[in-house]
């Protein structure tokens, strides 16, 4: 097992990420906060596509260090598996002036201390985030769920994780290898291809869609199969892990906004909202992800 600690910058409570994991469907992986000490268990698919790991993050205190730790790894770079885990919690970003936005902006700074000081939950990665897109649309989660659990069974890996067997995402070229899979439509599955294809060719790598100006990143997004401006949104604030970006398709937040500020014409005006969100500057995306999250 390969381990090493990161300090978090600014509030972090491994315990909120935990919780929110408990009741994500689209999660796939575990969390306890018990005793004092904080844990999340995951299992996943190493985006470079090279093989799987199963990491354990822990946390013995509030804001204290988060030991991070590769208990099972198929994948060329450990180092990479332990990037991603940090990523999943947003623990890879500065998050110093979140709490002095709290202070500014005591409706937000009510939800940051209630939450405590729940950052995003993301995506194990943006392909994984486009294929549950696609498997997810227009079915009850439930049974989204029992699709992507099943695909992961059949055609992807498992890692064992504190004694827990945990199911990773197929690899993209593994995707592209399902002739038939329980609960996919036909054409479900040839969108799928199309992500995996998407994937191999280098248009889902995270690093490069962060680099990308914000609409040319939603473009690309849209251009994808089966992905709509609601998931191409998505996969930017909750796979690719924008602190400062907004999602407009994205109304749950719309409407939690209104309620917290009095502002009911923010949930059709574009132009509203984004003037209200200046407030939240550098972090829109956090903001409004907490916005949902408590709503």
């Amino acid at each position: 097992m390969t381990a090493a600690e990161l300090q978090p910058r600014g509030p972090f409570r491994l315990a909120a990420a935990a919780r929110f994991i408990a009741d994500w469907p689209p999660a796939g992986r575990s969390g306890t906060a018990a005793g004092g000490e904080a844990v999340v268990r995951l299992g996943f698919l190493v985006d470079d596509w090279s093989g799987h790991a199963g990491v354990v993050l822990s946390q013995d205190a509030d804001d204290g260090p988060v030991r991070i730790s590769v208990a099972e790894s198929t994948a060329s770079d450990p180092d990479r598996a332990r990037d991603q885990a940090a990523r999943i919690v947003s623990l890879d970003h500065d998050g110093t002036g979140y709490a002095a936005l709290g202070e500014r902006d005591a409706a937000l700074g009510e939800l940051q201390r209630g939450s405590d000081w729940l950052r995003p939950v993301l995506f194990h990665s943006p392909y994984e985030a486009a294929c549950w897109a696609v498997i997810s649309t227009r079915v009850r989660q439930a049974i989204a769920v029992r699709v992507r659990d099943g695909l992961s069974a059949e055609h992807g890996g498992q890692v064992t994780v504190q004694g827990e067997t945990l199911s990773t995402f197929p690899s993209p070229e593994r995707l592209l290898g399902v002739a038939d899979a329980a609960g996919l439509t036909e054409e479900k599955l040839r969108r799928l291809h199309d992500i995996a294809r998407a994937a191999l060719e280098g248009r889902l790598d995270r690093d490069r869609l962060l680099a990308l100006p914000h609409d040319q990143a939603l473009g690309e997004l849209r251009a994808l199969p089966g992905i709509g401006p609601f998931w191409a949104d998505g996969i930017l604030l909750r796979a690719v892990g924008t602190t400062d970006a907004l999602a407009l398709a994205e109304k749950r937040s719309r409407q939690r906004a209104a309620e917290l500020y009095g502002t009911p014409e923010v949930i059709e005006d574009d132009d509203a909202f984004l003037a209200l969100a200046e407030r939240w500057r550098p972090f829109r995306t956090w903001a409004t992800v907490l916005l949902r999250a408590t709503g």
